[in-house]
């Protein structure tokens, strides 16, 4: 970090307001003070600060020394290569456009989890058994609220296989999952993962490599989910209701397939051109450089032709132990990411079209890219 100390103030107007912010909340959880909160309202989907503690722009305990906020940011500054040499001792090369780790194919091998989970349930059979078999204590993920009939995402803690299950499959709006930590903390979990995109993702690895305390050692495992953007949730009316008829409390599933998939409960299934989707694309999204989740342990996608398995990038020790135990009990089946040449070369496609939208004006790092494709 600086040795001048930046806080809310640099961070207000760094990233918060410059067009930089993800809407991760992870400033908001590392928040001692509880003086930062998170709007998710209108698609704002963004912190901010109380107007009792030195107002919108300005923090009085970061003015006298507090800058949690600013070390659990993965937009701040040096972010990336931060968090690269933290996890990898080194910063990626230019030619590592989706990051440090190695590409293969794999889904679960419990056909319960491959029905009910996405792309294979991959991520399903690994948090279940990381929740028992004693590596974590909760995961941070996203579910729907009340009987899922209104497709609203939030950010929910699973502890069983039961809750897993539950809150399988992807939603595509926005999810702050990182503001489910506090209920996972006051339930006794010490240790936890995250479940989300590349901003969430990132959280973890950056706190650590800032010294942000006990809430960088209860993250302790990070599970990324490969994304090119999320949408507002008000694309269920303006979009989906609007043109196609497609109430939310018809919707059973989604997916993104180079078109949106939306399959009905009377059986339907619908393709609508992903073009009509860019008008609800959430703002923190636009200048997003991270596809792949570089700074997970376990990289994510359901990309690529073989539609019930998962694309995985195994980026760190840890990941790749938890694989490894993965195989071995059974649990998940592997192939070869050279299986489906296809998902790895749209896996670098995606990957450098999300580079080139981190702005010239900031740390170069996120932008760099392999000579043929700049």
């Amino acid at each position: 970090m600086a040795l001048d100390k930046p806080h809310w103030r640099q961070l207000f107007s760094e990233v918060v307001t410059s067009g930089l912010c993800t809407g991760c909340a992870a400033c908001v959880i590392a928040c001692p003070h509880d003086v930062l909160e998170y709007e998710s309202d209108n698609g704002v989907y963004k912190p901010w600060h109380l107007d009792i503690d030195g107002g919108r722009e300005d923090c009085t305990h970061g003015e006298t020394g507090c800058t949690l906020c600013t070390r659990a940011c993965p937009r701040f500054r040096n972010w990336e290569g931060e968090i690269d040499t933290k996890l990898f001792a080194r910063e990626r090369t230019d030619d590592e456009v989706y990051g440090i780790g190695d590409v293969l194919l794999a889904r679960a091998s419990d056909p319960e989890l491959v029905e009910n989970g996405q792309d294979g349930g991959f991520v399903s059979a690994l948090l279940i058994y990381a929740l028992e078999n004693d590596v974590i204590d909760a995961a941070l993920v996203s579910g729907l609220e009340g009987d899922g009939s209104t497709w609203v995402a939030q950010p929910q803690v699973a502890r069983t296989r039961e809750e897993v299950l539950h809150t399988a499959k992807s939603r595509y709006t926005y999810s702050a999952n990182l503001l489910a930590y506090p209920r996972a903390v006051a339930e006794g979990a010490e240790r936890i993962a995250i479940v989300g995109m590349g901003c969430m993702a990132s959280a973890p690895g950056v706190m650590q490599s800032r010294k942000a305390g006990k809430i960088a050692r209860r993250l302790s495992l990070s599970i990324g989910l490969m994304c090119s953007k999320t949408f507002d949730d008000s694309i269920f009316e303006g979009l989906f209701e609007a043109k196609y008829q497609i109430k939310r409390a018809d919707i059973k599933k989604m997916n993104i397939k180079g078109v949106f998939q939306i399959w009905t409960n009377d059986g339907a299934m619908h393709e609508i051109p992903l073009k009509e989707a860019h008008a609800f694309t959430r703002e923190g999204c636009l200048l997003c450089p991270d596809f792949a989740a570089e700074h997970a342990d376990i990289s994510t996608g359901g990309i690529g032709a073989f539609g019930d398995w998962t694309l995985v990038i195994v980026r760190t020790d840890k990941g790749r132990e938890l694989l490894s135990a993965l195989k071995e009990n059974g649990l998940i089946e592997t192939r070869p990411g050279d299986d489906d040449p296809g998902a790895v070369a749209l896996l670098h496609r995606l990957a450098q079209v999300s580079r080139k939208r981190w702005p010239k004006d900031q740390d170069p790092a996120p932008r760099r890219l392999p000579l043929s494709a700049t």
